[in-house]
């Protein structure tokens, strides 16, 4: 027998730890050579950890959550010649253990331990029958007489018709009130109310912890302002329902690549909104391109792909490259560089847009932009009333930064192209 020590290696430029967010084996558990050990998450980026070799885990480094340093042991693996050898008995779980050694347990149906079969007795004595009493108890092992009222009644407030006791043949509503008003009420749960539950403590790890680090250095380092100003989206709303009518083979069009073509193209005159801030060396950069984040929710939290030089594309190529990265994002298949060196994010709630949003910015960067819901609304056209299509624009910047004028300067730049669509396509 051989111990084999898998370090961790060196999985990303300047990256000093990982955060261990799910292990794939148990010591005391075989793994195979290539096999996955463990995921690991450096920044925004999840790294597949596999095993080197075949064998028995023998020793892990931490629980999910812990931070180990890059070069440290992350697991011990027990090898051997022949390759195939297999746990010991003592690193059998207690509960296989007692499975195991159970004769026949895989056998017992669910219904015979909720009901086991009645043990015979002797025959009791005879004894004179009671008196009669004026209210019955419901048999449950017989089915319960009631009305249909009676029946979706009780449905209704959640009540079990065979807890309720019948004056007679039957159940009634009479009874039912009887059984609301003097029994407890046992089983019931009035229509509306709430029903509390048990506190659950969750383990902040991963991305929701590295979503809780970034969101929480960005508020206390970076003094925050926003400003919002609201857009008629109506012809642009048009030109985008006949685009779509003709796109072929072409991805459908949201609002979002119309907006990233008015960002890029409003840039030029605002560098000060494209930069990013180094808060040590005390130095901004003013990007020349647009590497556009794109916050995206996923089932692991809030993750920020980044659209590539986006003043380079048009809104097809753009619709196209948001599904594709939104996509990988949601099925934790994006590159470390696709989730990193973005230069101004833009953050979209779609539909639940609400009126307006104060989104947080994504550091070092020094701006955010976040487009809110579309409603239609009467508006003065002249002497004329109209039907509008309406959308609240959000933009939070660094006040270290961007002025307060030039970021209302920049939004009404926006506003121009996004209220006159056939600006996006002229040169």
């Amino acid at each position: 027998m051989a111990r084999y020590s898998f370090r961790l290696p060196d999985i990303g430029e300047g990256i000093a730890e990982a955060e261990i967010v799910a292990w794939h084996v148990k010591i005391g558990e075989r793994v195979e050579e290539d096999a996955q050990l463990a995921d690991m998450m450096t920044d925004k980026a999840t790294v597949e950890m596999e095993s080197p070799v075949s064998g028995i885990v023998v020793e892990l480094a931490g629980e999910v959550g812990d931070l180990i340093p890059i070069g440290s042991t992350l697991a011990v693996i027990e090898t051997d010649g022949d390759g195939d050898a297999e746990a010991p008995p003592a690193d059998t779980p207690a509960e296989q253990q007692i499975e195991a050694e159970t004769p026949g347990a895989e056998e017992i149906s669910v219904a015979e331990v909720a009901a086991p079969a009645p043990v015979a007795a002797p025959a009791p004595t005879p004894v004179p029958a009671p008196a009669p009493v004026p209210v019955a108890a419901v048999d449950h092992g017989k089915s319960v007489l009631a009305s249909p009222a009676v029946r979706a009644r009780a449905k209704n407030l959640g009540v079990d018709l065979g807890q309720v006791q019948a004056e007679g043949d039957r159940i009634r509503h009479a009874d039912l009130d009887a059984f609301l008003r003097y029994s407890g009420g046992q089983g019931y749960h009035a229509p509306g109310a709430s029903r509390a539950r048990a506190d659950e403590p969750i383990k902040v790890i991963g991305m929701r912890r590295k979503i809780a680090e970034n969101m929480a250095a960005s508020k206390r380092a970076i003094p925050h302002f926003t400003y919002v100003e609201e857009m008629d989206v109506t012809a642009l709303e048009e030109m985008r329902a006949d685009l779509n009518a003709n796109r072929g083979g072409r991805p459908k069009l949201t609002m979002l690549p119309f907006l990233i073509v008015a960002i890029c193209r409003t840039v030029p005159q605002f560098p000060m909104i494209n930069a990013r801030y180094d808060d040590e060396g005390g130095v901004v950069t003013r990007h020349g391109a647009v590497h556009l984040g794109m916050a995206t929710q996923t089932d692991a939290g809030l993750m920020v792909p980044v659209i590539r030089d986006a003043q380079d594309k048009n809104v097809w190529q753009l619709a196209s490259e948001i599904s594709r990265l939104a996509e990988a994002a949601r099925t934790g298949k994006a590159k470390v560089e696709e989730l990193t060196g973005g230069t101004l994010t833009v953050t979209s709630l779609g539909p639940l847009g609400g009126i307006a949003t104060t989104p947080v910015i994504n550091r070092p960067e020094v701006a955010i932009i976040g487009p809110n819901k579309i409603v239609e609304r009467p508006v003065f056209d002249g002497d004329e009333i109209r039907r509008a299509k309406l959308m609240n624009l959000s933009i939070s910047c660094d006040h270290r930064v961007v002025d307060g004028w030039d970021a209302a300067s920049y939004v009404q730049a926006l506003k121009k192209l996004i209220e006159t669509p056939v600006l996006l396509f002229a040169d």
